[in-house]
């Protein structure tokens, strides 16, 4: 709102021209009327024609005062959602792990909009209030300040009806809020879930579920609304005592004339006009209240994301000119909470050449996976990108030349293509259908998208809902080779393909090799031995290291891994032929 203080300025300053006009409009009222009275008609023509003269200027201001305040809210909640996004885009698991995504949805939704109000209208009612009071009050006062005295009789009442509401408002809003964020939560992981909730048979679980939280929205709303709409009827009944008391005694002024220390025609018209714009703002201001106590509840949920601190903080001290893509890990600990998950972990790995990590579920390999391109907060001092501490790097820099491909793959609610492209520029462009269906090919997904409805065209569907989830698993791959990172990171991407399917994506990994480096976090031998160095994670610990033979010959954990998945195999074909002969 700093920022835009010009437009909050300009509208001000025409809104003071607007009370101005009609204060003026007041006085020129009562000399027309008066002159009615008295029988001087020019002096009614020369009122009537700057009357009709300030009401286009009031017209025109008006509109003017509108035009820069409600522009100046939206240019707010335009830049507010924009850096919502850039803080959410900073934060890390321990934050999505205490917000979920229905909550922050409905943070960026209704609460962005109840802090628009409050910088548009809610802005323009409160500096509208402030002028008009002023505005009507020099007429009044100077018409009769006992007579102004006993029409304002019922404001200090009127003061403590609103401050009273507006307490009660930003509580029921801040209720109400939380509760729809319950709701959308609930909604949204119904929506993302279908399959699972069809899957067991839980519609109706699911659905006395969503009946719970809706009722408690339901009535978080009808509080909220009983609330507002009695305060409306209140305020409008406190200040129409005012106007009671106005007709009471202004009348009998009236009645008294000028000449008895009473009232004019036009005075008694002109106060009238004076006090009909001062009690209008007054009630409105009940309402004027509760936007701004709205926007304050919106903004104080808002905050809360504002407020919280990035796990992974962006420190660009030096930056690489070239990165080659050698990468070295030196004494990498790391603990959710209590939970120590690596210990001590050491490796190097020079660029062009490959490295595989591996170990049973729960040795801490993802956790790794995600520590080497930043994304949980990497201790200083233990990986390094070229000889580069990568705390050292800037974010950007790091993470574009790190790929990451996951093994719980995220895609879009988009066409198959834009996901693989998503790295690009113009993933549409001719030039990108190149390099996304030779990206598809690698990753042994291009004859199957050539299979959907509309091929490369086809909508995925929410989270890829429309795929399995090894078609995922490789448009994710395939996402992370267009990319063409200096270092490629895959975690586990082939651990939902067949055998035959991970034989020719591990050829596609293979070239990778000739112009980056490669860490291939898996937990099958087949996979790892084409690596030129393994690294075998027991309990977040490197308990062996060395080449596929080497390791082989130790007898030790990685060993027993290759005769078990030996065995898997050999049973899998004895199966498999049983099956053929019967």
């Amino acid at each position: 709102m700093k920022r835009h203080a010009p437009a909050y300025v300009a509208g001000a300053i025409v809104l003071g021209v607007f009370q101005g006009s009609m204060n003026r409009i007041d006085w020129l009222s009562k000399t027309a009327i008066d002159g009615i009275f008295t029988g001087h008609p020019d002096s009614v023509k020369r009122a009537v024609l700057l009357i009709l003269l300030l009401a286009v200027v009031a017209l025109v201001s008006r509109v003017a005062s509108r035009w820069y305040i409600f522009n100046a809210g939206r240019d707010v909640e335009y830049e507010l959602r924009a850096l919502l996004l850039a803080r959410l885009h900073k934060l890390g698991a321990a934050f999505y792990r205490t917000m979920s995504a229905g909550e922050i949805m409905s943070r960026a939704s209704g609460d962005l909009l109840q802090v628009r109000l409050l910088a548009g209208f809610g802005i323009l009612n409160m500096i509208n209030v402030v002028f008009a009071f002023a505005s009507a009050l020099q007429v009044m006062a100077k018409i009769s300040p006992k007579l102004t005295l006993i029409s304002l009789v019922t404001f200090p009442a009127l003061i403590l009806v609103t401050r009273t509401f507006s307490k009660s408002l930003f509580t029921r809003t801040r209720e109400n809020q939380q509760a729809l964020g319950r709701l959308s939560d609930v909604l949204q992981t119904n929506l993302s879930g279908v399959r699972v909730v069809r899957s067991f048979a839980l519609e109706a679980r699911e659905l006395e579920r969503f009946r719970e939280v809706n009722r408690s929205y339901l009535d978080a709303s009808l509080a909220l609304a009983r609330l507002r709409g009695s305060m409306g009827p209140i305020v409008g009944a406190t200040s129409s005592v005012g106007v009671l008391a106005f007709f009471w005694y202004g009348a009998s002024m009236l009645l008294k004339g000028p000449a008895n220390g009473g009232l004019s025609a036009g005075d008694f018209f002109a106060f009238w006009m004076a006090l009909g714009r001062m009690s209008w703002p007054i009630i409105a201001l009940g309402f004027a209240l509760a936007i701004v106590q709205r926007g304050r509840a919106g903004y104080s949920r808002l905050k809360e994301v504002f407020d919280a601190v990035p796990e992974v903080i962006d420190a660009p001290t030096t930056k690489l000119d070239h990165v080659k893509g050698s990468l070295a890990v030196t004494g990498l600990s790391f603990s959710y909470g209590d939970h120590q998950v690596l210990s001590d972990v050491s490796f190097s790995v020079n660029d062009g050449h490959s490295i595989a990590i591996v170990g049973r579920t729960g040795s801490g390999k993802s956790t790794l996976a995600l520590l080497l391109s930043r994304l949980l907060p990497t201790p200083r001092g233990t990986v390094a990108i070229d000889g580069i501490d990568v705390c050292d790097l800037p974010l950007a820099q790091v993470r574009a030349n790190i790929g990451y491909a996951q093994q719980d793959a995220f895609l879009f609610s988009t066409t198959a293509a834009r996901n693989v492209g998503y790295a690009l520029n113009d993933p549409d462009s001719e030039e990108s259908m190149i390099r996304v269906k030779r990206a598809a090919e690698e990753a042994q997904i291009l004859t199957e998208i050539g299979d959907l409805p509309e091929q490369f065209d086809t909508v995925v569907g929410e989270r890829g809902v429309q795929l399995s989830g090894g078609q995922k698993q490789r448009i994710a791959l395939a996402r992370a080779l267009i990319r063409e990172p200096k270092i490629l990171v895959l975690d586990d991407p082939m651990s939902a393909v067949d055998a035959r399917t991970e034989a020719a994506i591990l050829e596609a990994i293979e070239k990778q090799k000739k112009s980056r480096t490669v860490v291939l976090i898996t937990h099958r031998i087949q996979a790892a031995k084409r690596c030129d160095r393994i690294v075998v994670l027991d309990e977040g610990k490197v308990v062996e290291t060395g080449t596929h033979a080497e390791l082989l010959a130790l007898g030790g954990i990685y060993r027993a891994f290759s005769d078990e998945q030996s065995a898997e195999q050999d049973l899998q074909s004895f199966d498999e032929e049983e099956a053929v002969v019967a």
